[in-house]
């Protein structure tokens, strides 16, 4: 699984390869409420092809209609419009009073497409800069927390994994937990000093870390948008290393295992040091409540809470107390 992102990449440089006519569509401004947030991209060829989204159907629709109907006609960058009036809402399916600027860019050798591919590809964070009267394209290393920029002149886009995600165990749950976060924007690794549990891993867009886990927190240096899972079950694996994220400023900090066993890691890692406010932060037992049993649900109920925590949604003080859990189950 990858990231939207880098299929519509995928898709515009082999278009690019077939000499193929191929624009970049992406979402600049939004006012009101919106179906896709800044940054989001979609990718169109001349015979209608398309991958990517920027509003989830109308829109994608009518660009693809204009596209069809007139061939891509763009010889330079231009910004477009949707949602003004509210018959025009109504008519792309925009939620009320939703209102789109999209770039439509018409791509060329000069679009920088396969550099930046490339690095992306080694998991390298970028800004694209492209001036919207000439179109001409710069790339450069971005840092950790940019955003999208457009001024009069040009618009800057962040591509690659601007998150982090470090996973403690190379078990059969971190396999799906990995996949998922990788389509989700996600650069993941994953720690596990055990050969035994490292000797099938086989996701290539995943780094596999052998070292012990309290080092490879250390060495990660994690900040705010880093998160941090323990699935060993271990205690001589995930306590040490827990002490370290907890430790951090990585927004995110979780435990897999039993509330008796989460109840005895919270006793322990008082032994070590941690304090109360820092212990507040840890996660566990891990994930959003929603039932889940197998591997694959308690992959989906942990990406679950991390979203909630990262778009601000859920802070781990409150979601942490017994109460909070107790509600929220009884409400699923």
């Amino acid at each position: 699984m990858e990231h939207p992102d880098l299929d519509a990449l995928r898709f515009c440089a082999a278009a690019l390869d077939a000499g193929q006519a191929v624009m970049l569509v992406t979402v600049v401004s939004t006012w009101g409420s919106s179906p896709r947030p800044e940054g989001s991209v979609m990718a169109i060829r001349a015979d209608g092809a398309v991958t990517g989204s920027v509003s989830g159907g109308c829109i994608e629709d009518d660009l693809v209609h204009q596209v069809l109907e007139h061939g891509i006609r763009w010889q330079q960058p231009e910004l477009v419009t949707y949602g003004i009036s509210a018959d025009e809402a109504h008519r792309f399916g925009l939620p009320c009073g939703g209102t789109l600027q999209l770039l439509l860019e018409p791509l060329h050798a000069a679009s920088e497409i396969h550099t930046l591919l490339a690095l992306t590809n080694q998991q390298k964070l970028v800004a694209r800069t492209v001036d919207l009267q000439s179109g001409q394209v710069t790339l450069r290393d971005a840092v950790a927390g940019e955003k999208l920029v457009m001024d009069q002149q040009c618009l800057t886009t962040i591509w690659g994994p601007g998150w982090r995600l470090l996973i403690i165990g190379a078990g059969t749950m971190s396999r799906f937990l990995a996949t998922v976060a990788t389509g989700m924007g996600y650069q993941v690794f994953v720690c596990d000093p055990r050969e035994e549990y490292r000797h099938q891993w086989d996701l290539p867009q995943v780094q596999l870390l052998t070292g012990m886990p309290d080092d490879e927190v250390l060495a990660l240096q994690p900040d705010q948008r880093t998160a941090i899972v323990a699935l060993t079950h271990d205690p001589k694996l995930d306590d040490l290393a827990l002490m370290e994220a907890l430790q951090s400023p990585a927004f995110y900090v979780g435990a897999i295992g039993s509330r008796k066993n989460n109840q005895k890691r919270r006793e322990r890692l008082v032994e070590f040091g941690v304090t109360a406010e820092q212990l507040a932060r840890l996660f566990g037992p891990v994930g959003m409540y929603i039932g889940s049993k197998t591997p694959p649900e308690i992959a989906i109920s942990i990406l679950a809470e991390m979203t909630a925590v990262k778009n601000g949604v859920v802070e781990s003080v409150q979601w942490n107390t017994g109460a909070h859990k107790a509600q929220t189950q009884s409400k699923l």
